[in-house]
């Protein structure tokens, strides 16, 4: 349409033109005078055509201007609201990480503390320890057998002060969708040629010397770091990690440790503590009260080591028990065919698949563990097990020693918790 407009203009200034001539010849009859008049009338057009074309060029220049300088100024304030919102995010990620730095400084203080209150008197046992060693204080061994058991001692209290503590996580997988959902810790030491003990190998002569607790606190407190470090990640997964009586009514470590957590507490929900049935069962008065108080700050507790799985529910739920390990084949084993239905030996008179739905009623978990197979597998989703654990699912696995150097106790950690080892007589 705007390129219409000048040829419109153009014929309209025309026809004017040439009225105008047409009247002055109807009256006048002179050819020159129509001649000029239509003349001087295109020019008259003309001229009023340039100058109007030309003002409302300009008009139309200084809107576009203003448009200009009206975009201008919007780009101005989005750059410098841009900038503020950037100022104000850099401040907030380097408060945060102050924040963070403080937390941290605290925590570490706070392990420091506890280091500190654990050894008050360790550097005299360390020095009497260096000045007269174990196996050079005691005298020569009867037999060979006594000879490996204090070989092995002294192979695991170095494994302790030189932090060849290495943790294991093995997965704990929904059923049948099998994704996991929890983690289960295990400790290895190693010897100087990096050889891996298993428990079963260091447990029964580590325990009688004492060493068992530094042990169990390492990991508690390494537990504690990865936890810390999944959440961080956003990663909702929680981990079991075995807590020993011993370190719950040990009168020195037990309540730094218990401060620790109560500024760890918002991961109550991922670190799950874990006894034995017989453990369980034997506890006293005194582990009864700190576990309480492990539940007061929302840490919850399974059962594993199962051998009886005719649980006295009320007594679990009191003690704020959330989850029980039961071995794949021992749970097979309880079920018997009664009229062509599923039963078990002590609970004849309930489907077995509805076991898991009365632990349940208590706010128990079953999770079925040593799963080897997948004939395993058909069984316990036979009988409605949520939960499954074992070597079919994933071995233990040794967290990386990148991540282990970041979950390193503060210097001193394992030496302060060291007992002093007996001497042989």
């Amino acid at each position: 349409m705007r390129k219409l407009t000048p040829f419109l203009l153009m014929a309209t200034y025309v026809l004017l033109s040439g009225s105008l001539a047409a009247a002055l010849y109807r009256n006048a009859s002179d050819i020159g005078t129509c001649v000029a008049a239509l003349v001087g009338m295109l020019g008259v057009c003309v001229a009023f055509h340039v100058f109007f074309g030309q003002r409302f060029m300009e008009a139309r220049l200084t809107k576009d201007i203003e448009l200009v300088r009206d975009a201008h100024r919007l780009m101005v304030d989005a750059i410098d609201s841009t900038q503020k919102d950037m100022i104000e995010l850099a401040d907030r990620v380097q408060s945060q990480k102050s924040t963070r730095s403080e937390e941290l400084t605290s925590e570490v203080r706070m392990l420091e503390d506890l280091v500190r209150k654990l050894g008050e008197s360790i550097e005299d046992r360390l020095a009497d320890w260096q000045a007269a060693p174990a196996i050079a204080a005691a005298p020569a061994p009867r037999n060979s057998r006594e000879a490996q058991h204090i070989a092995l001692i002294e192979t695991i209290r170095e494994a302790l002060v030189q932090n060849r503590v290495d943790l294991y996580l093995q997965p704990v997988v929904s059923l049948p969708q099998r994704k996991t959902i929890f983690y289960e810790s295990f400790s290895r030491l190693r010897d100087m040629s990096g050889r891996v003990l298993m428990p079963a190998e260091y447990l029964s002569v580590a325990e009688p010397e004492g060493l068992v607790p530094s042990i169990d606190n390492l990991l508690l407190f390494r537990c504690v770091q990865i936890v810390r470090r999944l959440a961080k990640q956003d990663r909702r997964i929680g981990i079991f990690c075995n807590i020993s009586l011993t370190s719950l009514r040990d009168e020195t470590f037990f309540p730094q440790f218990l401060e620790f957590l109560s500024e760890n507490r918002d991961l109550g929900g991922a670190l799950i503590f874990e006894l034995g049935q017989d453990a369980f069962a034997t506890r006293g008065s005194v582990e009864a009260r700190n576990m309480a108080k492990l539940a007061d700050l929302g840490f919850r507790f399974s059962i594993d080591k199962v051998t009886s799985i005719d649980f006295d529910l009320q007594d679990l739920h009191r003690s704020d028990v959330r989850f029980v390990k039961i071995g794949a084949n021992l749970l097979l084993e309880q079920l018997l065919n009664i009229e062509g239905k599923p039963a078990l030996k002590f609970l004849k008179d309930i489907h077995a698949g509805d076991y898991a739905a009365l632990l349940a009623r208590y706010g128990i978990e079953v999770i079925a563990e040593k799963i080897e197979n997948e004939r395993q597998v058909v069984d316990v989703l036979d009988i409605e097990i949520g939960y499954g654990q074992g070597h079919l699912f994933g071995e233990p696995r040794a967290i990386k020693e990148q991540v282990l150097a970041e979950t390193d106790p503060p210097a001193g950690f394992i030496k302060s918790t060291l007992p002093q080892m007996r001497r042989r007589a």
